[in-house]
């Protein structure tokens, strides 16, 4: 399934906490087998955390400029200088 998929990476840090590392990863994911009427494949935004227990760990995000202005939000979040992020509504 990994092989089907193209991530298109967007930001990636690491923190380090007394109780280990966290990983804050936003990346891109476009399907090989779906593309739109003008050759161009949809792309997906999603932001991972691991290392974090009992938090959500997972935001999607709905175009690249919300990605990267979401990925800094988690990241302010993590270390204490914002409130939690909320995804934005994605339009279909």
């Amino acid at each position: 399934m990994l092989d089907q998929m193209t991530l298109y990476p967007v930001a990636d840090d690491v923190l380090f906490a007394p109780g280990g590392r966290v990983v804050i990863r936003t990346y891109g994911v476009a399907s090989a087998a779906s593309t739109e009427e003008d050759g161009a494949r949809p792309v997906s935004y999603r932001t991972w955390v691991t290392g974090v227990r009992d938090q959500p760990r997972y935001w999607r995000w709905g175009h690249f400029e919300d990605a990267r202005r979401g990925h800094r939000r988690v990241l302010e979040w993590l270390t204490g200088r914002g409130p939690q992020p909320q995804p934005q509504a994605i339009a279909s």
